[in-house]
């Protein structure tokens, strides 16, 4: 009976250690931001992505607030951002794609894109930011909004509410239509892109919405770089901003 009892005891005892080492393992967590290859909260922080791309954190308004970049590719990245209900951009987190080519030997640039974004408690739009000869003008293209937000115009209504240049602008045949906005940011021309029917993805052919702009007496000469992400003004208490996937393709 004695020996009976020891063997009880000696495999209880055994079951224990197994279950308290068993419980000490923690599980691996799923979330692409606590997985993420890199991450940061530096202001200007910035990361090599490969394939061209770079992945800025970019806080660079007046009073802003905290933020934190995650990124696991150029394509799958986001940020949880802290911005006060104050007036002005307060930063731009953004995949950015280095292209630096003469524009009359390109045939193809278009872009795909897909994010999840705060429906309410911010105001923010998802972006793209396209640059041209060499810095003179940008092309933001708006795929979705919202809160108090405004593109730059040339001129304003008394409300203070911007009035468009162009509307109902279709630059591809059976694509996205489009309001758009002329001014200056007081260095350079900025027009702005505003899609009539808010999405969360889809594709975009840029070259198309560049061919439009010089319809209008612009000439591009060179194409600096394709960025996309997310113009923040407020967020105040965090939210989070998520890009799940994102390419650009130039040719």
């Amino acid at each position: 009976m004695r020996i009976k009892q020891q063997a009880f005891l000696l495999l209880a005892i055994s079951c224990v250690a197994f279950a308290c080492k068993k419980s000490s393992v923690k599980p691996q967590s799923t979330d692409p931001k606590v997985l993420a290859n890199w991450s940061s909260s530096a202001q200007y922080a910035s990361w090599d992505a490969g394939s061209g791309y770079t992945i800025e954190n970019n806080i660079w308004g007046s009073g802003a607030g905290f933020q934190s970049i995650w990124a696991n590719t150029y394509s799958n990245w986001g940020v949880w951002s802290d911005q006060p209900n104050t007036s002005g951009v307060k930063s731009y987190p953004n995949s950015d794609y280095g292209v630096h080519q003469t524009f009359s030997g390109l045939h193809t640039v278009q872009s795909s894109f897909n994010v999840t974004v705060p429906s309410s408690g911010a105001a923010a739009e998802s972006t793209y930011d396209i640059w041209c000869n060499n810095y003179a003008y940008e092309i933001m293209i708006w795929e979705n909004w919202t809160g108090s937000v405004n593109p730059i115009a040339v001129g304003y209504n008394g409300n203070g509410t911007p009035i468009a240049t162009y509307t109902n602008v279709t630059p591809t045949a059976g694509g996205p239509t489009y309001t758009v906005y002329v001014g200056s940011n007081g260095t350079n021309a900025v027009y702005s892109f505003l899609n009539n029917s808010q999405t969360s993805s889809g594709t975009v052919n840029i070259k198309d919405i560049l061919n439009y702009i010089q319809s209008k007496g612009i000439t591009f000469t060179t194409l600096n770089k394709v960025q996309f992400g997310f113009e923040i003004t407020s967020s105040n208490g965090g939210l989070n901003f998520d890009c799940n996937s994102y390419s650009a393709t130039v040719n």
